[in-house]
């Protein structure tokens, strides 16, 4: 079934045009709707964007089917589901699998997964990947199952209402609470490697320590981390600028003899539903490698 939208007028008077506009439905959303196949009804009934709305008038908009990139194929395999409805889909991700695919792993990510299980499942949508992870790190991933739910999430990201949280073990005992404000942008010598620099975007981790101890006589802490922004390897950089690199991040000055990938776990995504409007909040478990490192 093609994805809708329904909702009432709440004024008389109201041009159709504005009473969709707000509902956040973006200007090339409502194009498609015209152009590729979709419908605006009120109280059942085909119209166009300049017809008068009456107080109550129910409207619903039929969004065209989606096109999946022709890059991206489906495949089965394993998605650990922590949460799933009509509007989103939070997968619990394991380490060495990329979040989409890439030019060194075309196969195998969970984008190729999702949309395998779409197609099985019947459900009409391409995959939009609201938050991303890292191949190695592990936990949550929010991801659309519309591109008009991809674009409301979008807009919560820019305006800071999804709150990620993660934890880490790093190198070192971290000596207290802090905030890690500093910029953050590519490093020259590198397409990958990014740093801490004057002229990066701005950057804001807050760090809390939530334990110190040793393992195999190295000293390591248990840190939890929140975002306030999203730049790539946000966190990895500034824990190692600040002297603590994530045990088993090679990349930025971690070492692997603990642990074969960097000790990163996404523990607690909260966001506004989309379609609700009502705060949810989802939370995960460390996976047991970086469990077994903490607890002995």
């Amino acid at each position: 079934m093609p994805f809708k939208l329904q909702f009432q007028a709440m004024e008389d008077g109201q041009l159709l045009r504005e009473a969709i506009l707000k509902q956040d439905i973006s200007s090339r959303a409502l194009t498609a709707i015209k152009f590729r196949g979709g419908k605006i009804l009120v109280n059942g009934v085909e119209q166009n964007v300049r017809h008068i709305l009456s107080k109550g008038d129910e409207i619903t908009i039929i969004f065209p089917e989606e096109q999946a990139s022709e890059h991206l194929k489906p495949e089965n395999g394993q998605l650990n589901i922590v949460y799933e409805d009509d509007a989103l889909l939070i997968i619990d991700k394991p380490p060495f699998i990329n979040t989409i695919p890439s030019r060194e792993h075309p196969t195998g990510s969970i984008a190729n997964f999702v949309y395998g299980y779409f197609l099985e499942q019947g459900i009409d949508s391409t995959v939009h990947v609201v938050t991303r992870l890292d191949r190695d790190t592990t936990g949550l991933v929010c991801i659309a199952k519309h591109r008009h739910i991809h674009h409301l999430m979008s807009t919560q990201l820019q305006k800071g209402q999804i709150i990620k949280e993660y934890e880490a073990i790093v190198h070192g005992h971290v000596s207290k609470d802090l905030s890690i404000i500093l910029p953050i942008g590519r490093k020259d010598s590198s397409i990958i490697e990014r740093e801490v620099r004057e002229d990066g975007q701005y950057a804001h981790t807050d760090v809390k320590v939530i334990n110190r101890f040793i393992y195999q006589n190295e000293p390591l802490s248990h840190v939890r981390l929140r975002l306030h922004t999203g730049r790539t390897h946000q966190i990895r950089v500034h824990m190692s600028h600040i002297g603590h690199p994530l045990v088993g991040d090679e990349l930025y000055g971690g070492s692997k003899h603990i642990l074969n990938r960097q000790a990163l776990h996404c523990v607690y995504l909260e966001m506004i539903h989309p379609l609700l409007k009502k705060k949810i909040i989802f939370s995960s478990e460390l996976v047991e490698s970086m469990k077994k490192i903490i607890h002995n």
